[in-house]
């Protein structure tokens, strides 16, 4: 589906834009938020691999890691401020 594609790639440029603007955490860095480190690093990990995988012909292994990373990568952006919002809770 064309149209999912081109929406997806839209929203995952305008996903980085909109992220400073939603920034609510009470810290400036991610050396308070332990969980946020290591989701962090998965971050970069499935960066590399959708990277790697854009490279690949369209075939069938490829197409749904594919689209398994594309989950992920929207889903850091939903989990990561809950997970900042529930670690300020605990500490304060």
């Amino acid at each position: 589906n064309k149209l999912g594609g081109v929406i997806a790639l839209i929203m995952s440029i305008a996903i980085l834009f909109i992220l400073p603007i939603i920034h609510m955490n009470n810290s400036q860095g991610l050396q308070f938020y332990p969980l946020n480190q290591i989701l962090f690093w998965y971050m970069v990990i499935i960066i590399i691999l959708l990277t790697w995988i854009g490279a690949r012909p369209v075939e069938d292994p490829y197409i749904l890691t594919g689209q398994i990373l594309t989950v992920l990568y929207f889903m850091y952006y939903l989990i990561n401020p809950l997970i900042i919002k529930m670690w300020d809770n605990l500490l304060n």
